[in-house]
């Protein structure tokens, strides 16, 4: 069987995302032929090996079909349609709406291929969108979505049956790679002593919340003003967080060191990890930090609740006052207590084995 993998870009803010679509594949059957085409960006963006790659180089307003490009659309889905007859592919594992948009109709007239969606947070449906899923047999077209929140809601915004696939990761190989405390903080550049350190990561985006984290950490100094804060990522906002660093003079006590490959080998640099998005699909860093045996703080999310339940600890979306006291009550307990009891409510070792058995049944 010939799977072909369609994502909507390389680099850094999508590197999540061809995470969670390496670690479907690698559910494939040792007979299977996995080629992945990349809409936009080039394959040396990704931060990690994708595999036999074709880079389509196109922009978003192409893709969308916007302004002059509206007229060339035509043209791009004949490109497609000869591409997809030449990959001979059997499965189509389609990265979100946007490559949904832009391949489906095409399988209109190739019933032969099985398509794919995987939803990896919330997205603005139209009503075309729901027309477009509609016109697919079950057989032909299945939806999922990483985690039974997202599923639900597209569920009953399409009014069509979403699978839940919670995205997860082999926990053993995961802790194997784990940098120890020294080597990650020296590679972070942080103090190798007890100096406590709060730790981020993510795509710099309203969503993700680091303009909330870094107001209420500057908050919580004014009690601990031992704390360091660490945030991993590239972004559209990280200009204006750093302005806010340098305004206050917080070089010290704050660190953006941009998107780092390595990112899921440090979290061992840190005490807790603060997760303060606006929304979620998942989360992956939840699951990372907690199978590196950190603890971990997070917004008020139903997706997150899903995930730690009463285990873990929780402040109300974009909140400054609550997440600086929750930042502050989080450096005065046992952060090796709450990281054990949150390990068992994540239960990693099963979730990896229902997450195994989920995707060799979508691929098979």
């Amino acid at each position: 069987m010939t799977i072909l993998n369609v994502m909507w870009s390389g680099g850094a803010p999508f590197a999540s995302i061809h995470k969670v679509h390496q670690q479907i594949l690698s559910q494939a059957g040792p007979t299977a032929s996995v080629k992945t085409w990349l809409l936009q960006g080039s394959v040396s963006e990704c931060g990690l090996y994708v595999g036999d790659a074709r880079e389509w180089n196109l922009s978003s307003a192409r893709l969308k079909g916007r302004h002059f490009w509206r007229l060339t659309k035509p043209w791009m889905q004949a490109g497609f349609q000869k591409a997809l007859i030449q990959s001979e592919a059997h499965l189509l594992l389609l990265d979100g709406l946007g490559v949904a948009r832009t391949l489906l109709p095409l399988l209109k007239k190739l019933p032969g291929i099985r398509a794919v969606v995987v939803f990896h947070g919330s997205t603005r449906l139209r009503a075309e969108d729901r027309e477009l899923f509609g016109q697919f047999k079950a057989s032909q077209l299945t939806l999922v979505a990483v985690s039974n929140t997202l599923a639900a809601k597209l569920s009953l915004d399409l009014q069509l049956p979403v699978m839940t696939m919670r995205s997860a990761f082999d926990p053993a190989i995961f802790r194997s790679a784990v940098l120890s405390r020294e080597d990650a903080r020296a590679r972070l550049g942080l103090p190798l002593d007890d100096t406590p350190v709060l730790g981020a990561v993510g795509r710099f985006e309203d969503k993700k919340g680091f303009a909330c984290l870094l107001e209420a950490f500057i908050s919580a100094l004014k009690q601990r003003p031992d704390l360091r804060l660490v945030i991993i990522g590239e972004g559209s906002t990280r200009e204006a967080l750093q302005s806010r660093i340098d305004q206050l003079g917080l070089a010290a006590s704050v660190a953006l060191p941009g998107h780092l490959n390595d990112a899921a080998q440090l979290y061992s640099a840190f005490d807790w990890v603060a997760i303060p998005s606006v929304s979620e699909g998942l989360g992956l860093i939840m699951q990372e930090a907690v199978m590196a045996g950190v603890p971990v703080m997070s917004s008020e999310l139903a997706v997150f609740r899903e995930q730690l339940a009463d285990t873990g600890w929780y402040a109300a979306v974009d909140d400054v006052s609550a997440w600086s006291d929750a930042i502050v009550r989080a450096f005065s307990v046992s952060a090796k207590d709450v990281a054990a009891e949150q390990y068992l409510e994540l239960a990693p070792d099963q979730a990896w084995l229902n997450f195994r058995q989920a995707a060799r049944e979508l691929l098979s």
